[in-house]
């Protein structure tokens, strides 16, 4: 059974600090690159749903395990014409077909999932071959410096954070299952360092 800080807390934590402008920028570059069928993993509070291009999108559908960030994601703004629908589901075992999607978005997710790998095994089955795979997660640091406080931090991170790791590797994960056509990486401003490295871009199934 989830915690009453898990169910009540959590979530308005997780909103807040993934609403924060710096983030906002590397959404408003990236969303509106998805076409087509679009799986979004972990899409509890709906902030990339603004994004998106109507024109460009036939319909988005939302996966989250979490039931309140759900409801935050049915109450977020989006362009008139956007057809979205949300899904309690798990990134680690998707209920859809294989090759059912042309794009598959994934923001600041993997550093939570219990099992990255498995997450980006079953997005890479879902896409159809020569989809999409937007990406842009944050993750291990490359300052030495800067990495030994992440391992320091993230046992206590992990517990506050709803299980955001600080040390995964994103773009390396990515690049074992995906062919990257595009990367790229960097501190975000004005974030502490050991949440604030982040790597993003586009790859292909």
């Amino acid at each position: 059974m989830e915690s009453f800080y898990a169910r009540h807390i959590l979530p308005y934590l997780v909103r807040c600090a993934c609403g924060c402008g710096a983030l906002e920028g590397k959404r408003a570059a990236l969303v509106p690159r998805a076409a087509g069928r679009v799986l979004e993993l972990g899409a509890g509070g709906g902030l990339n749903f603004r994004f998106y291009d109507p024109a460009r999108v036939e319909r988005v559908i939302g996966i989250d395990p979490n039931a309140k960030l759900r409801a935050f994601a049915e109450a977020a703004p989006r362009p008139p014409g956007l057809r979205v629908t949300l899904e309690d589901a798990s990134a680690e075992a998707l209920p859809f077909a294989g090759a059912s999607f042309d794009t598959v978005l994934c923001t600041y997710m993997l550093c939570t999932v219990p099992d990255a790998g498995r997450a980006l095994d079953e997005a890479k089955r879902v896409l159809r071959p020569g989809g999409r795979f937007l990406f842009c997660e944050h993750g291990l640091a490359p300052d030495a410096g800067v990495r030994v406080w992440q391992r320091r931090v993230e046992p206590v991170w992990k517990k506050l954070a709803g299980g955001c790791h600080l040390t995964r590797q994103p773009r390396a994960e990515i690049a074992r299952r995906f062919t990257l056509t595009e990367s790229g990486c960097g501190y975000l401003p004005k974030a502490p360092r050991l949440a604030g490295w982040v790597e993003w871009g586009e790859a292909l199934a």
